[in-house]
C-alpha cells in the first residue's frame, strides 16, 4: 500500500495511508510544559482501519504522550516526566529534576512511495540547562500492507554521553520501588486497551507475570469501545538488542494492563549502568501496528516475514 507523508516544518511529520487513514504522526514541537519533560512523542498512532492505539495526556498520567523515549531515572534527572519516585517517600513533585530533550534537525529525511526513513539529531538536556547526550534517533515507516492489515514502525536509538561525568541510567525499581522499573522507549495505550491480553512466545505468561521478563517479543490485543473490532500492537526487538552486540545493558519488559495500559523496553529495569563520557549505546525497536486480535503463531509468522 502507497503512504503520503506531510512535513508542517517546525511542528510534526505525518503519514497517511493510500485509504486515507493518518497511521502516525511524530510530532517534534514539544508540548508547553516543562513538568512533562518537553520532547518528541508519536501520537496518535492508528491502524490501517482508523483506530487508534496511543493515549494522550491521560488524566492519571498527563506526561504520558504515545509513543515516546524516556529516561526515568539518569543521574538524578527525569528525562520521563512528572513526578520523580524517591525511596522512602514514594513520588514527588520535584520540577528541578526534571530534564527535556531538543530537536536539532532531520540530517536525514526519505520519503518513498511506500516507506518514510528519518534520521533526527536531538540533545538532552538537564533541569538547568546543560547538555548531557547527543541522540541520534531513526524512524521508519514500512509493510504497509492491506490484505494483513498491518504496517510497521521501527524506531532506533543511539546515545552519546557529552558530560564529562558518567551517565548513570535507572528505573523506579533501581531505587527501591518493586516491579517498577519502566524507562527507555515507552508505549502509553488509550482507554480501551485497558484488561487487554497480553501475551508472548513460548509462555502462557499474561502481562503481570510477564512484568520484568524477557523476550524477543511481545503482544497486546484488545477490543475497542466505539466501534466493532480488535487492535493487537506487536513489540519487538532487534536482534542485536538481545545478544550484546551494541546494546550496553539488558532489556527487560516493563508491561501493565492494569490500571492502565502500558509497555516500555526497559534498559535499565533491576540494575543501574553507567555509560562513560565519550560513549554510546544503541537500540532498535520494532512495532507492528495490526487490525484484528492476533494470536501468537500470527504475530510470530508475521515477524518472520519481516526481516531486519
Amino acid at each position: 500500500m502507497t503512504i503520503r507523508v506531510t512535513h508542517t516544518h517546525g511542528e510534526a511529520v505525518a503519514v497517511t495511508a493510500a485509504n486515507g487513514t493518518e497511521i502516525l504522526r511524530y510530532v517534534y514541537r514539544p508540548d508547553p510544559d516543562p513538568f512533562e519533560a518537553r520532547k518528541p512523542y508519536a501520537h496518535p498512532l492508528r491502524t490501517l482501519s482508523g483506530r487508534t492505539v496511543t493515549g494522550y495526556r491521560p488524566h492519571d498520567h498527563r506526561w504520558h504522550k504515545g509513543l515516546q523515549m524516556t529516561a526515568s531515572h539518569l543521574s538524578g534527572q527525569n528525562f520521563w516526566g512528572g513526578n520523580s519516585y524517591v525511596h522512602g517517600e514514594g513520588y514527588l513533585r520535584l520540577p528541578e529534576r526534571v530534564g527535556s530533550m531538543r530537536h536539532d534537525g532531520f540530517p536525514e529525511f526519505t520519503a518513498e512511495e511506500d516507506r518514510l526513513a528519518l534520521t533526527e539529531n536531538l540533545t538532552w538536556i538537564e533541569y538547568g540547562g546543560e547538555e548531557w547526550a547527543r541522540e541520534v534517533r531513526g524512524l521508519t515507516v514500512h509493510s504497509v500492507d492491506e490484505e494483513a492489515g498491518a504496517w510497521a514502525l521501527d524506531w532506533s536509538i543511539r546515545l552519546t554521553n557529552t558530560r564529562s561525568a558518567p551517565l548513570v541510567f535507572g528505573s523506579p525499581t533501581t531505587a527501591g520501588r518493586e516491579m517498577a522499573g519502566y524507562t527507555g522507549l515507552q508505549w502509553r495505550g488509550p482507554r480501551d486497551f485497558t484488561g487487554g491480553t497480553v501475551f508472548a512466545p513460548d509462555t502462557d505468561a499474561g502481562a503481570d507475570k510477564l512484568m520484568g521478563s524477557q523476550g524477543p517479543w511481545l503482544a497486546f490485543t484488545t477490543e475497542h469501545d466505539d466501534v466493532d473490532g480488535h487492535s493487537t500492537l506487536v513489540f519487538a526487538h532487534a536482534p542485536e538488542n538481545l545478544d550484546g552486540a551494541f546494546a550496553i545493558h539488558d532489556s527487560h519488559w516493563f508491561v501493565r494492563a492494569e490500571p492502565f495500559p502500558t509497555v516500555a523496553f526497559s534498559w535499565a529495569f533491576f540494575e543501574e549502568f553507567a555509560l562513560p563520557p565519550g560513549e554510546s549505546f544503541a537500540y532498535r525497536y520494532r512495532l507492528v501496528i495490526a487490525d484484528g486480535a492476533w494470536d501468537r503463531d500470527r504475530v510470530g509468522t508475521h515477524l518472520d516475514d519481516l526481516p531486519w
